[in-house]
C-alpha cells in the first residue's frame, strides 16, 4: 500500500543544494541558497532534509551509525574572512582618527583616501565573492562547491574547492584589474625550463607556489586515488580574445567563466561526490 501522507517522500524526490532560498512545504522552516534540502518533483515544491513534520528520512539519503541523517555540509560563504579583515582594518582606522581628532575626525575620514592597504582586502573580498556567485550557480547534482576554508594550524585559508566527478579543483580567486596574466618561458634546451607567471609586468609566480601548497593540504585530505588540480582564477584581468588561458607549473590560469566551462559534468567519482564533499568540509572548516 503506497503512503500518501503530507510527508511521505515520493519516489522521484530528489535530495540537493538549493540554487535559491525557499522555506520547507511542511514545516515552514527557510531554507537558505545553498543549503540541502528535498526537492518534490511532482509539487515543485522543497521542504528539509530532516523535517519533523515529515516522519520520514529521505530515500537516498546518507545515515549515521545510529540511523540519523547527518547535518547537511555547509558550503561556507566566498570572501568572508576577507570581508572581516577589511571591516576590521576599516574600523580600527576610523576610531583612531576620531580619537586623535575629535572635532573633524568624520571630515578628515570623508576626504581621505583609504590605505592600500585596507582597500585591497575588499578587492580581494569582492573577487571571491564574484566567483563564488559563479560557482554557486553551477549543478550541485555535477559539482559540490566550499567557499572560504581555514587550512588547520595555518593562518592561510583555501578561496573555493570544486568536487568534480573527475576530481577536487582547488581554486585561489585574484582580482587584478585591467592588467593581463601571461606567461614567460626561458630555457628549455641546453639549460631547465623555468616558467613564470606575469601580470602585467610584475612577476606574480608566488601565488603558483601558494596554490601548489593549498593542492597538496587537499590531496592529504581525499587520498591518493583522487585527482586533485589547482587554479588560479583572475577576476577583471584583461584577457585576449582568442585563447588566453594557460598553464604555469602545473596550476590553470583562467577567468571565472572559462573555469566554470572546464569544469566535467561526467566521470568515476560522481558516485562519490557527496563522501569528498563532507570529508573536505570536516577537514576544512570555515575561515
Amino acid at each position: 500500500m503506497t503512503d500518501t501522507s503530507p510527508g511521505a517522500p515520493a519516489d522521484d524526490d530528489k535530495r540537493m543544494r538549493l540554487r535559491y532560498a525557499g522555506s520547507c512545504r511542511l514545516c515552514g522552516h527557510p531554507l537558505a541558497a545553498g543549503a540541502d534540502a528535498v526537492y518534490e518533483r511532482a509539487r515543485r515544491t522543497v521542504r528539509c532534509v530532516t523535517c519533523p513534520e515529515a516522519g520520514a528520512a529521505t530515500p537516498g539519503a546518507p545515515t549515521t551509525t545510529e540511523g540519523t541523517l547527518p547535518e547537511p555540509v555547509r558550503p561556507g560563504t566566498a570572501g568572508a574572512s576577507a570581508r572581516r579583515e577589511y571591516e576590521r582594518r576599516r574600523d580600527d582606522r576610523e576610531r583612531r582618527v576620531r580619537e586623535r581628532h575629535p572635532r573633524i575626525g568624520g571630515f578628515l575620514l570623508a576626504v581621505a583616501v583609504e590605505p592600500g592597504s585596507t582597500r585591497a582586502w575588499s578587492i580581494g573580498a569582492a573577487g571571491e565573492e564574484r566567483l563564488g556567485a559563479r560557482l554557486d550557480a553551477l549543478d550541485p547534482d555535477v559539482v559540490r562547491v566550499l567557499h572560504d576554508r581555514r587550512i588547520p594550524r595555518t593562518r592561510a585559508n583555501i578561496d573555493h574547492v570544486a568536487v568534480t566527478p573527475t576530481g577536487v579543483v582547488v581554486i585561489d580567486a585574484k582580482r587584478y584589474q585591467g592588467r593581463r596574466p601571461s606567461l614567460r618561458v626561458e630555457g628549455g634546451l641546453l639549460r631547465p625550463r623555468v616558467e613564470t607567471l606575469l601580470v602585467g609586468n610584475r612577476d606574480r609566480t608566488p601565488l603558483v607556489s601558494g596554490v601548489q601548497r593549498q593542492v597538496e593540504v587537499v590531496r592529504g585530505v581525499v587520498g591518493e586515488d583522487v585527482p586533485v588540480t589547482g587554479v588560479l582564477c583572475f577576476v577583471d584581468a584583461e584577457w585576449p580574445l582568442i585563447g588566453g588561458s594557460f598553464t604555469v607549473r602545473g596550476v590553470d590560469v583562467v577567468w571565472p567563466r572559462r573555469l566554470c566551462d572546464r569544469l566535467p559534468s561526467s566521470g568515476p567519482l560522481a558516485a562519490r561526490l557527496d563522501d569528498l564533499h563532507r570529508r573536505l568540509a570536516e577537514a576544512l572548516p570555515p575561515a
